[in-house]
């Protein structure tokens, strides 16, 4: 039981408020130490961790050139030039992108993410969108945007990724099942995601429209009302 001392820390450590990387160490040694390692061995595995998955570092330097480009008017110009579209609406380009982020999911192409693509180019365009179509919306409409771009992101990445059989989420559960005693193996994983795949694309398009109608008829009637 004493074993389970990390997780006591983190909690604590999150209460607290204190730094985080510093409660996640400091728990990853206690536990290492009531378990019967050496403090070598400890350094020994958490060295090997952060160079096994160094490659998220990348999303650390990508944060100061997403700066730049806000910055320097990313935001405004994907605004305008989608406003430049008659026909674009919030509902038709969060569907589009849904589709083409649940696509590259599958093919394991890393085009999104909420820091680098939702919050400095899609979120922008679907509220110049929103504006083309409808003039100034309100407060809680804008907030509702910023929540179904937000969403379209977690649909598109948590539910396509699972198709590529060497995705880390379907190795965990190869790893998982086989360790129960199934014998599974990544392919059938990958096979019977595309389904989900599939449905998550569909569902996530009849909601985005149905927003679509709901702003359709909220605004089209306050003008009808002046």
């Amino acid at each position: 039981m004493i074993k389970l001392i990390g997780i006591a820390i983190i909690v604590i450590g999150f209460i607290l408020k204190l730094d985080t990387i510093a409660v996640v160490v400091f728990a990853g040694i206690t536990t290492g130490l009531v378990s019967g390692m050496s403090f070598n061995e400890i350094m020994t595995i958490l060295g090997k961790s952060f160079v096994t998955n160094r490659y998220m570092s990348l999303f650390i330097i990508s944060l100061p050139v997403i700066g730049l480009l806000e910055r320097y008017g990313l935001r405004e110009r994907a605004a305008y030039l989608i406003g430049k579209i008659k026909s674009a609406t919030v509902g038709k380009l969060t569907s589009a992108y849904l589709v083409i982020r649940t696509l590259a999911a599958m093919a394991s192409i890393r085009i999104g993410g909420h820091v680098q693509f939702i919050r400095p180019l899609i979120l922008p365009m679907a509220q110049g969108a929103a504006k083309n179509q409808y003039g100034e919306i309100d407060e809680e409409d804008d907030e509702t945007i910023k929540g179904l771009e937000g969403a379209v992101e977690n649909y598109g990445n948590f539910f396509g990724q699972n198709f590529f059989f060497g995705s880390g989420g379907v190795l965990l559960i190869v790893g998982v099942m086989k360790e129960q005693g199934y014998n599974v193996d990544a392919l059938s994983v990958a096979k019977a995601s595309l389904p989900v795949a599939i449905l998550i694309m569909v569902i996530g398009t009849i909601q985005f429209l149905y927003y679509d109608k709901k702003f359709n008829k909220k605004y089209k009637r306050a003008k009808e009302n002046k």
